[in-house]
């Protein structure tokens, strides 16, 4: 890409932001020295490091990118074997506590990272190194005590002669022999040796060697004899420190030049690392997504937003060019945003490219160029004596010399600054040629003739800069496939020029280009009527969306409700039928106590109470209406009714059949089962009695209670009369509550265990059967369980 190109669509501007982002130096040239990629695959893998470095951040909480420094130039001085500075080997420390933490975080990082992944696994951890550097510098660049026993010793010499140096001079500060010598009452320090302010005028009195003078030179600085071999003391206990230091960061810095190439590689590493997560903060802070690269040359932008326009005020826009069409012409009035939309398509080519995510929907497209070609802004120099025009001109040779069809072409105002009618032949012809190429062209133009010669170009599509009439103001909208109208009557108008000038140049305007005009026009206005009704109609399939999502999910409570209910019921049911169960055994025990009670009238009491109990716990069994519609009157009579009419009993939900009729109640016969049923728990029927329907639901009718044994001997009947007894012997037994009867069969030639076991397996009323125990009969007993 050439560089003029990239500094015309603000490219280095970009890459500015980039590098703010970035924490370290090397990162930071790496952001600044980016380009353009040209190969698919190299293009493919820095967008794709981009996007894992944007993972981790956002599910990160920290990543450890501190401590990255710039130790190349340390790292050459080490291996031509100069001595390392302190500050300088703690750099070095610091980097490999980087490159050790990088690497530790991302080995726990659970999700796949395989670009960054990649760059971390150059990184050598040196931990032996790093404590080594640890042990002799401290955080504040100075080199430690304990870096040596020699070192500590001789530091111990020093501050043990500095503590007697400082302990003489106080003596002879508090002195009285020597108090009108002083200028001032303090020690100070000339060339590492401890000294005392005398007055010039004693300078001769007071023992010692002068080592200053002040600028005055009122005062000089005297060394006391009596310090003097003290000083001396200590300063070649100094002298040896600085020896022993200097022979500490030699011995150290061998030790970086050993290493000196894995350490290269590490902070290569580290520095391309941040340089990824400065591209993942950067399209955080644009609120960019990667675009989709494809090999088509196919332009797809959607809401495109210039990254360098605050987001308050830029404006969305929609681009496309390379499949219908290759060239598009923009027009429309000035400052209508038509350069800031040749700058976005270039601009987001070269993002792309760099392997930076762009500021549009995620499901924007771009294609790779080799180059990009532009012709934007005024080129006019005085300097070479070239014209707005020839300026112009002298970009578009070059371009169409050096381009091919895989480039991008932008051109603001092609063909102006010269006669309108030459001008505008001119940026015919250009266009033609770059479209007869296959050139991806984006142009602006102010002129008429280019648009009816897009019209007439298959390849070729107009597109316009919306403009509010009634606010003389742009939108900067970009509207594909309609052309710009110039709008200058109406903005004239709207300025306060008088109509009658408007008119009369109206009248001198050709009348083919004013007719054009209207076209242009009116298809504004539908081009506007058409955006309009498209909002509406993407806002109510928004509704429709949120509408059907609301539907499905109250549905899917209703249906989870229905589920819980239909639990429930069961629950309660079962609860129901175990407790009838429980009343019918309950009144049974009550009915056989009672045999023995000599009065019939107190019997006959007794089995009424019984029989009223259960009926009322039956009648809880049945909460549900019968489907089928009984056409009753109310309450009979008796002298309503007759034996063989049929009645509906409403407390068990069955029709019947009058068997006697009584004062207050009638028999009736109700299946298999006859039941005295209260007159007022009767309708009568006026349709005849159906055949009856068999129900999921299980019906419980209510007969005369009796005795019934829990065992049934039928040995020596046939297979037809045993059916014939087990029939009634297991209603009986049933409405009697049991849950478990014996039949006796005997053994024999075992035909009439056969006969019943093929019987009893198909019984409603029978959930398991099997032969008896031992205890029970063995194979001579069949056990059936009852449900």
């Amino acid at each position: 890409m050439e560089l003029s190109v990239c500094k015309t669509l603000e490219y280095p501007k970009i890459l500015s932001l980039l590098a703010g982002k970035a924490g370290s130096v090397m990162a930071k040239e790496l952001a600044l020295g980016l380009m353009p990629a040209r190969e698919w695959l190299e293009v493919e893998r820095m967008l794709q490091e981009t996007g894992e470095a944007r993972d981790v951040l956002i599910s990160a909480a920290a990543v450890p990118l501190g401590g990255i420094r710039d130790i190349r130039t340390a790292l050459k001085r080490s291996e031509i074997g100069a001595m390392l500075e302190p500050h300088e080997l703690l750099a070095i420390g610091s980097t490999l506590y980087a490159a050790r933490r990088m690497k530790s975080f991302f080995a726990d990082y659970k999700k796949p990272l395989p670009v960054l992944e990649q760059t971390v696994g150059v990184i050598t951890i040196l931990r032996n190194l790093e404590n080594t550097i640890e042990n002799t510098i401290t955080e504040q660049g100075q080199v430690r005590d304990d870096a040596s026993v020699e070192l500590a010793r001789l530091r111990r010499e020093i501050r043990t002669a500095q503590s007697r140096v400082k302990e003489k001079i106080e003596n002879i500060l508090h002195s009285s022999e020597y108090q009108k010598y002083f200028q001032d009452v303090l020690v100070t320090v000339r060339g590492d040796r401890y000294v005392i302010p005398i007055k010039q005028e004693y300078r001769h009195q007071f023992p010692g060697i002068v080592h200053d003078q002040s600028a005055s030179g009122s005062t000089v600085f005297i060394e006391p004899m009596a310090v003097v071999q003290l000083n001396n003391d200590m300063k070649q206990a100094m002298a040896a420190e600085k020896n022993e230091i200097e022979r500490i960061l030699t011995q150290v810095s061998g030790q970086v030049a050993g290493m000196a190439e894995p350490i290269r590689i590490n902070c290569t590493a580290l520095a391309q690392l941040d340089f990824a997560f400065a591209k993942a903060r950067l399209s955080l802070d644009m609120d960019a997504e990667k675009p989709i690269v494809n090999q088509k040359g196919q332009v797809r932008l959607i809401g495109a937003k210039h990254p360098l326009i605050p987001k308050d005020v830029v404006v969305p826009i929609d681009v496309h060019i390379g499949k219908e069409f290759t060239t598009l012409l923009v027009t429309g009035p000035n400052t209508g945003g038509k350069t800031v939309s040749l700058k976005t398509v270039g601009l987001f080519a070269l993002m792309t490219q760099s392997g930076l995510f762009i500021p549009a929907k995620a499901t924007s497209e771009m294609p790779l160029f080799q180059n990009i070609f532009a012709d934007i802004g005024d080129e006019q120099s005085i300097e070479q004596s070239l014209s707005t025009f020839s300026g112009h001109m002298t970009n578009l040779v070059r371009i169409l010399r050096n381009v091919s069809n895989n480039d991008l072409v932008l051109i603001d105002e092609i063909g102006s600054g010269t006669d309108p009618g030459e001008g505008a032949a001119l940026a015919m012809a250009i266009l033609e040629y770059l479209h007869n190429l296959g050139v991806r062209t984006i142009a602006t133009t102010h002129y008429s003739e280019l648009k009816t010669f897009a019209y007439a170009r298959k390849g070729i599509e107009n597109a316009s800069v919306e403009f509010n009439i009634e606010t003389l103001r742009p939108t900067y909208r970009l509207l594909i496939g309609v052309p710009g109208s110039s709008n200058a009557f109406n903005i004239s108008l709207r300025l306060g020029l008088a109509q009658s000038i408007i008119n009369r140049a109206k009248e001198l305007l050709d009348e083919d280009h004013a007719e054009f005009e209207q076209v242009l026009a009116a298809l504004d206005a539908k081009q506007r009527d058409y955006a309009k009704r498209s909002a509406e109609i993407q806002v109510l399939e928004r509704e429709i969306t949120a509408l059907r999502e609301k539907l499905t999910r109250e549905k899917e409570q209703l249906d989870t409700k229905k589920r819980d209910i239909m639990a429930k019921a069961q629950e309660q049911a079962a609860a129901l039928i175990r407790q009838a169960r429980r009343e019918a055994e309950s009144v049974i025990s009550e009915l056989k106590a009672q045999f023995s009670v000599n009065s019939e009238k107190e019997r006959q009491v007794v089995i009424g109470g019984a029989r009223k109990r259960l009926q009322q716990g039956m009648s809880n069994l049945h909460t549900g209406d019968d489907n089928e519609e009984i056409d009753a009157d109310d309450i009979p009579r008796v002298s309503d009714l007759e034996l063989g009419m049929t009645v509906y009993v409403t407390t068990l939900k069955q029709k019947g059949t009058i068997l006697a009729i009584g004062k207050e109640e009638v028999s009736v016969q109700l299946g298999i089962m006859k039941v005295n049923v209260p007159l007022a728990n009767c309708r009568i029927v006026t349709e005849p009695l159906k055949a009856a329907k068999f129900s999921t639901k299980r019906e419980i009718n209510i007969t005369k209670v009796q005795e019934i044994s829990r065992e049934i001997d039928i040995r020596g009947t046939t297979v037809a009369e045993a059916e014939e007894l087990l029939n009634k012997y297991i209603d009986d037994a049933t409405l009697a509550g049991l849950s478990e009867v014996r039949i006796i069969h005997g053994k024999g030639t075992g035909a009439l265990r056969k006969g019943i076991k093929a019987y009893l397996v198909n019984h409603p009323h029978i959930n398991d059967i099997r032969l008896g125990d031992m205890n029970e009969g063995g194979d001579g007993v069949t056990v059936a369980k009852l449900v």
